[in-house]
C-alpha cells in the first residue's frame, strides 16, 4: 500500500503569502488583545502556520509587533495631503487625513493595536512616540513656518488621538457615527489654532 505523504506543518505555498498571513493575523491579535496578552502561538494558529515559522520569519514577538504595526502612511503622504493648499484650511485637511486613515480597516487595525499596546508596554509606547513624531509631527511642523512647531504638532496629536479613541475604540456617540466631513468641520478650528494661531493663554 502506498505510504501517505506527510504534510509539512507550518508552511504555505510562497514565502510572501505566508509572511503576509502572519502579519495580518498579528495585527488582529495585537489590536484585540494588546502586546502582552497576544501570543506567538495564537498568532500562528490564526495564520494557520506553525509557531516556529513565525519565529523563523520575525525572530521574536517584539520584532513581529514592530513589523505588523508599522504606521500605515509615509511622511510625504501627509505632507502632500495636509500642507499643500490654503493655509486657513490646514486644520481641516489634517482632520480629514487622520479620519481617512482610521476609516480604512487595514490601516485602522494597525493604529488601534499600537494605541492599545502603548498603554501596557513601554516598548510599544516608545514605538508610538517615535513613529508619530517622525511620520506626522516633524514633517508637518517643518512646513508650518511658525515658532514652537513641536509644541503645536504635539497639541494636534493629542487632540486627534483622543478623537480616534472616542470614535473608533470606545465608540462614544454621536461622535462614533458622524460623517468624516462633519467631524472634521467640528475639530478643524481647534487644530487650526494649534497649527497657526496664538498659543498665549
Amino acid at each position: 500500500m502506498a505510504q501517505r505523504a506527510q504534510k509539512r506543518p507550518g508552511r504555505r505555498p510562497g514565502a510572501s503569502g505566508t509572511r503576509a498571513a502572519i502579519l495580518a493575523a498579528a495585527r488582529t491579535q495585537f489590536a484585540d488583545s494588546g502586546f502582552d496578552a497576544a501570543s506567538v502561538r495564537a498568532i500562528a494558529r490564526a495564520a494557520d502556520v506553525d509557531p516556529a515559522l513565525v519565529l523563523h520569519y520575525f525572530g521574536s514577538k517584539a520584532a513581529l509587533f514592530a513589523a505588523a504595526l508599522e504606521i500605515p502612511f509615509e511622511a510625504d503622504e501627509i505632507v502632500e495631503r495636509v500642507v499643500h493648499g490654503p493655509r486657513d484650511q490646514l486644520g481641516r485637511r489634517l482632520a480629514l487625513f487622520f479620519l481617512s486613515i482610521w476609516d480604512e480597516p487595514a490601516r485602522r487595525e494597525a493604529i488601534m493595536a499600537l494605541l492599545r499596546a502603548a498603554t501596557t508596554s513601554a516598548d510599544a509606547a516608545d514605538m508610538l512616540r517615535e513613529r508619530i513624531g517622525e511620520r506626522v509631527l516633524r514633517p508637518v511642523g517643518e512646513h508650518l513656518g511658525e515658532p514652537d512647531a513641536a509644541l503645536r504638532m504635539s497639541l494636534c496629536a493629542s487632540h486627534l488621538v483622543g478623537i480616534g479613541i472616542t470614535r473608533y475604540i470606545v465608540h462614544i456617540e454621536p461622535i462614533a457615527s458622524l460623517e468624516p466631513g462633519a467631524l472634521a468641520d467640528l475639530v478643524a478650528p481647534a487644530l487650526q489654532r494649534y497649527m497657526t494661531g496664538s498659543l498665549d493663554s
